[in-house]
């Protein structure tokens, strides 16, 4: 049995759809801001694999509640991963772009130095130092732009604003690889059936979809493939402060899911599926 954290979240719930054979701890069971309830559900299960979906993900409300999001982001994983070690299991630990400074233009590799920029992006750092340290079996899935037809996210926003008005003002100089949630549990399952085997296979790994684009060419696309005749017009990150900075590079290099054997996934192919099931949702 797979234990997964997480119920409502976006690779959550996709991952339910994948493998509803799982078992998925709510809140309720296990709150990550208890971080020694998590292990002790681990413990209690004694699963042959776990796989780590749930976070603070409110990047900008981090800012004032960093204590809150390291807990979660940074203590919980680290608590599951020293159950896991205890047991012998192997962990999937969910990580994010927001580890780097963003600096540059070439994708950053796994092995590449991390300066997160806020809070959020420090929360989840000590997470994956959380995981490493306690020596098991695990793999880091350093992730980003994630989007899907549930919780919130860029698609949703800019389909439910695109529909209200006719312009929107988008970010166009950082660039990043949006991300289909059903990839990555699609990912985060093989990798953690893999490690069972081969638990050399242990490490930090980057997955994100392709090609590489802006926010604001995202927005674009958005409104074409739903026919919306929203405009979008580009603007800098600095005419559009945000309490959280934001890295200007988000490119992940994924070469290295050769290991598994996985490849990145067309972001625009799945945004159409995204488009097709929230008007089915309608």
């Amino acid at each position: 049995m797979i234990l997964v954290f997480g119920r409502s979240g976006q690779v959550a719930r996709e991952l339910a759809r994948l493998a509803p054979q799982a078992h998925y701890m709510t809140r309720d069971q296990a709150d990550l801001s208890d971080p020694e309830t998590c292990a002790v559900a681990i413990r209690s299960y004694a699963p042959r694999a776990v796989i780590n979906a749930a976070a603070y993900t409110i990047v900008d409300r981090a800012e004032e509640e960093e204590a809150l999001a390291t807990r979660i982001n940074g203590t919980a994983p680290a608590a599951m991963a020293e159950a896991c070690a205890a047991l012998g299991v192997p962990l999937v630990q969910i990580s994010t772009d927001y580890v780097f400074d963003g600096r540059g233009n070439a994708p950053f590799l796994p092995e590449h130095s991390t300066a997160p920029l806020g809070a959020y992006g420090r929360s989840k750092l000590k997470g994956e130092e959380g995981v490493r340290a306690a020596g098991g079996c695990h793999a880091i899935l350093r992730t980003s732009w994630v989007f899907s037809a549930h919780g919130k996210n860029f698609v949703k926003t800019m389909l439910q604003l695109g529909a209200e008005r006719d312009t929107l003002h988008v970010v166009a100089d950082q660039i990043g690889g949006p991300t289909p949630a059903r990839a990555i549990a699609e990912a985060c399952l093989s990798i953690a059936l893999q490690l069972q085997d081969d638990p050399a296979k242990t490490g930090t790994y980057h997955f994100s979809g392709t090609p590489a684009t802006s926010w604001a060419r995202f927005a674009h696309t958005i409104m074409f493939k739903a026919g919306l005749r929203c405009q979008i017009r580009e603007i800098s990150s600095k005419e559009y402060p945000a309490p959280a900075p934001r890295p200007l590079n988000s490119r992940l290099d994924c070469t290295s899911l050769n290991v598994f054997g996985l490849t990145q996934p067309d972001w625009q192919t799945e945004l159409d599926n995204t488009i097709l099931e929230l008007k089915g949702m309608s």
